[in-house]
């Protein structure tokens, strides 16, 4: 009862966070007359990684807080390799319908908008890019699995009219952006330039906000003039949920995070009462459970971890000499494999660590089954099978029955082959059947009359 209490605290405490507001942003200085004016201000914010909820989160609040404040314009830096679907769109809607206009800058050089970013960077009033990115490769692919044929044409072909619908709406290359999506294709930072599939080229924010400076832009309540020229940069960072968040949208996080659960949990069963183990290994499962649902699992790969734990554990209760072992160490690495079934690098599961969890819990069963098969091979020293090979003398003739001596205690015996043994004579236990003992003399016997062993 107690391990299933820790997962439901640890999902309370979640809903809690998600409850509570983020952290105030600081708001513009107030004008001569007390009152809050308008566009003083540019809220500059950065997502570097892959497209998830943890991402849109930070995104969306952004958004929502340049709105309340009528900023001059929300500034997004932008370097990603893709992500998922739902999180994208939900960004991309937000900066079809925002209030303020959006400009997204693809930033640092050899930063890119891949997949998922060239639906967002496309959906700003402004899209701009630094010498030395990249923008393109938006074909979709299957999450949770591989797509039939027909699915796999239905999902391309709602992504590609989604990628022309934007594109006409900001007035940009309608027919590269379903390129974009249809065959994969991607541009450098002068190329999509050219291809107007942005509309500025900076080597820098500053050089950035030169060029926005007198640029007019269409919101849904009309049209606007950006004067950035003078206007101050106020970053606003990521909040701790939103940084967790992120760190669990991570696939290697995620995987040690359910390992992690699992080994927490078999050494709690194994071990009833430490407690410890069991409580971590309860969150772990549950964070890792979370981070599946922002990430492309493959259930047969799942399935082929599940597998391998269920092997483990019969190996710990079943005398397999490793086989068992063996046959968890392949399912295991076969499922790791599969587990996010994606070709977004971002999204994939890095062979590192992969390689290294399967060696480690290679090694752990191996040492646990190696320790088990010394200790089932090791000769019994307690209770009477403990007696045999042991050596004593006998108390009394054996002809074939009598008494014998063996660590001080005496015991009814019987000769092993039937022939008598005198009293005194050397002896070795050979077998036990009940409380009767049967010995044949020890090698290297002599006749003793002293009579104790």
């Amino acid at each position: 009862m107690r391990l299933f209490l820790y997962p439901l605290s640890l999902l309370l405490l979640l809903t809690t966070a998600r409850s509570l507001p983020s952290p105030p942003c600081s708001a513009p200085p107030p004008s001569e007359d007390g009152s809050q004016t308008a566009g003083e201000s540019i809220l500059h914010g950065r997502w570097e990684g892959a497209i998830s909820p943890a991402s849109s989160m930070y995104i969306l609040r952004l958004l929502e807080q340049a709105e309340e404040r009528d900023a001059t314009a929300l500034l997004l830096e932008l370097a990603t390799p893709g992500g998922l679907e739902t999180a994208m769109r939900e960004v991309c809607q937000s900066f079809l319908n925002a209030q303020v206009p959006v400009v997204v800058y693809v930033h640092p050089s050899g930063a890119r908008a891949a997949s998922a970013g060239v639906f967002i960077t496309m959906s700003a009033h402004v899209a701009a890019m630094t010498p030395g990115t990249n923008i393109g490769s938006a074909h979709p692919v299957a999450v949770g699995g591989q797509m039939d044929s027909t699915m796999a044409e239905k999902v391309t072909n709602d992504s590609a009219a989604f990628a022309r619908s934007i594109a006409a709406e900001r007035n940009r290359n309608a027919e590269w952006a379903e390129r974009a999506v249809r065959e994969s294709i991607s541009a450098t930072a002068a190329e999509a330039l050219d291809l107007r599939v942005i509309d500025l080229l900076a080597d820098s924010v500053p050089e950035l906000l030169r060029q926005l400076d007198g640029r007019i832009v269409t919101l849904p309540d009309g049209q606007r003039t950006l004067h950035t020229r003078d206007a101050t940069l106020e970053r606003i960072e990521p909040t701790f949920r939103e940084k967790l968040l992120a760190y669990l949208a991570d696939p290697n996080i995620a995987y040690i995070l359910m390992l992690l659960g699992i080994y927490g949990l078999i050494f709690e069963l194994q071990n009833p009462g430490a407690i410890f183990p069991g409580v971590v290994g309860a969150i772990s499962l549950v964070l890792a459970f979370m981070s599946f649902q922002t990430l492309p699992v493959n259930t047969a790969g799942l399935a082929l971890i599940i597998l391998a734990v269920i092997l483990f554990l019969l190996e710990i209760k079943i005398t397999s000499y490793g086989l068992l072992t063996i046959g968890g160490v392949i399912s295991m690495l076969l499922g790791s494999l599969m587990l996010f079934d994606t070709v977004e690098p971002a999204m994939r599961l890095s062979l590192g660590v992969i390689i290294f969890a399967v060696v480690i819990t290679a090694l752990f069963f191996a040492v646990a089954v190696g320790l088990g098969l010394k200790a089932q091979s090791k000769k019994v020293v307690t209770g009477t099978e403990g007696l045999v090979g042991e050596t004593g003398r006998a108390h009394t003739d054996l002809d074939p029955d009598g008494t014998i001596s063996v660590h001080g205690e005496f015991w009814q015996a019987t000769s092993l082959d039937g022939t008598s043994i005198a009293a005194g004579t050397r002896i070795e236990v050979m077998q036990v059947a009940g409380l009767q003992l049967q010995v044949r003399p020890a090698a290297g016997s002599a006749f003793d009359t002293g009579g104790q062993a």
